[in-house]
């Protein structure tokens, strides 16, 4: 089994080539196609990181709250982007703003995690812990095939702290 953090950086990863893929993408058929699996993928992850990551940064770091409220607003304006995103005509000068903002919240999101996130996770968290919660992790795609099951909701980050701490 792999560590979390590890299937995370996988998620990064494929995120980055997702939006590479969107530049190249021509034709609202191309860009659909690119645009819906790519949202969907950034809904799913961002859920999954609530229910498994963060609970447990939460329990293990000085700096969790203030990284688990800006991990939470940042989850939360990428939710709203994707959702202006399909309130708009694919390819359209709309959908192109609402797709480049969940792509600026994303980027922004993905190097806090890796720098500052992550890292401390991995300080505070043994082996035996990120090898369960990345088994938590791929169970949790596993039963979540194209997000079934899961509702993508903004959250109030204090409120999931509390919940959470």
């Amino acid at each position: 089994m792999e560590d979390i953090t590890a299937l995370i950086l996988d998620d990064h990863h494929a995120f980055r080539r997702g939006f590479a893929r969107l530049d190249d993408a021509r034709g609202e058929e191309q860009l659909t196609a690119v645009w819906e699996s790519l949202a969907l993928h950034l809904e799913i992850h961002a859920e999954a990181e609530e229910r498994i990551l963060y609970p447990h940064l939460l329990k293990r770091s000085d700096d969790a709250d203030e990284e688990t409220d800006d991990a939470i607003r940042d989850h939360n304006k990428i939710r709203d982007a994707i959702e202006a995103a399909r309130s708009q005509a694919v390819g359209s000068d709309g959908w192109w703003k609402a797709v480049w903002e969940a792509r600026t919240e994303n980027s922004e999101h993905l190097a806090e995690e890796e720098d500052e996130v992550l890292p401390d996770f991995r300080k505070h968290a043994d082996m035996d812990l990120r090898v369960s919660l990345g088994a938590q992790w791929l169970t949790f795609y596993g039963e979540h095939p194209s997000g079934k099951g899961l509702t993508f909701r903004d959250k109030d980050p204090q409120q999931y702290i509390r919940e959470h701490s």
